[in-house]
């Protein structure tokens, strides 16, 4: 059976945004400043409403308006139902394949991993359309993107979930410069030095990465607060700079110095260790579970590349 409601013409959706923002924000200078349009435009469209209504939805008080009894209902309404209809529009344009697909990722990943294989990206996938953000270390939300990539630990036991992808696992260890390393150790290089060596030295830090040394010498068989910390950095990407320049002893993800490595700017004596997290995507999903369409191919290449990165210890 065919509803009557049906029947009746609604108002076009330019009056009901005007009222809806008036509403929200109570004054028609504000509704018209969020909507980008003049003070007459708005008033001009509320007006119009209120003849196709037939019924008055704002009333004078003082040098300013109200919302009558009719107008409130109306709002809310509005809001409501403006609402749920961006957000339906927001999730049917993600299942797009033309739609970008915006990802968040540390700041320090994508300089020194990402942004160098965007080219082998764009070969492997010409369809995908990627707007990539940085984001702070660890701390990204699913907030207006459609992925998000972190290193990560996993709670134990618990398994990752559909909208969660494991791409690898995290592997750390100490780098320091070239000519940091021959200075240490002479002008000779052992191979590998034992690593109470560091024992005493200040090393280079992350205030994003806390743990990352202690993880490591758990590892080395040396007891955390047996390390001495030196500089502490923002960012990972400004602890590496300083290690690069000679500053100290740092330390990162294998992925993040794969290139300084191969290339010289950096040594790795005592190789690389597997922590107990591990990088992943986080994929956003929306009220019914969709998710952009090339966002498993994204997370397939992706894990294909960290796989192909040659050992470096």
């Amino acid at each position: 059976m065919t509803s009557h409601n049906q029947d009746v013409p609604l108002p076009s959706l330019r009056a009901l945004r005007a009222f809806e923002a008036l509403g929200r924000h109570g004054s028609v200078s504000r509704a018209a400043a969020s909507l980008h349009l003049t003070h007459g435009a708005v008033s001009r469209q509320i007006k119009l409403l209120e003849d196709q209504l037939g019924v008055a939805l704002v009333e004078k008080e003082g040098r300013g308006l109200r919302l009558t009894d009719a107008g409130r209902e109306l709002a809310d309404a509005a809001g409501f139902h403006l609402g749920a209809l961006a957000r339906v529009c927001a999730e049917v344009a993600r299942t797009s394949v033309q739609s970008p697909f915006v990802l968040s990722c540390p700041g320090s990943f994508l300089a020194r991993w990402f942004i160098p294989r965007l080219a082998r990206l764009k070969q492997a996938l010409p369809q995908l359309e990627l707007h990539l953000t940085a984001g702070e270390e660890g701390a990204a939300t699913l907030s207006g993107v459609d992925g998000v990539l972190r290193f990560q630990r996993l709670p134990e036991g618990e398994p990752p979930g559909e909208v969660t992808r494991i791409l690898g696992q995290e592997r750390i260890g100490p780098v320091l410069s070239r000519e940091l390393e021959l200075h240490r150790s002479g002008g000779a290089t052992a191979s590998p030095p034992d690593p109470r060596v560091l024992l005493g030295q200040a090393l280079l830090h992350t205030r994003s990465r806390p743990s990352a040394w202690g993880d490591w010498s758990r590892r080395q068989g040396i007891a955390p607060e047996r390390l001495t910390m030196g500089q502490g950095f923002e960012h990972l990407n400004y602890l590496l700079e300083a290690t690069l320049v000679g500053l100290g002893v740092g330390i990162a993800p294998d992925y993040l110095v794969e290139e300084d490595v191969r290339a010289g700017r950096l040594v790795a004596p005592w190789g690389f260790v597997a922590t107990d997290a591990c990088l992943v995507l986080e994929l956003a999903a929306g009220p019914r579970g969709a998710r952009h369409p090339l966002a498993n191919d994204l997370a397939d290449w992706l894990a294909a590349e960290l796989a192909e990165a040659p050992a470096l210890g």
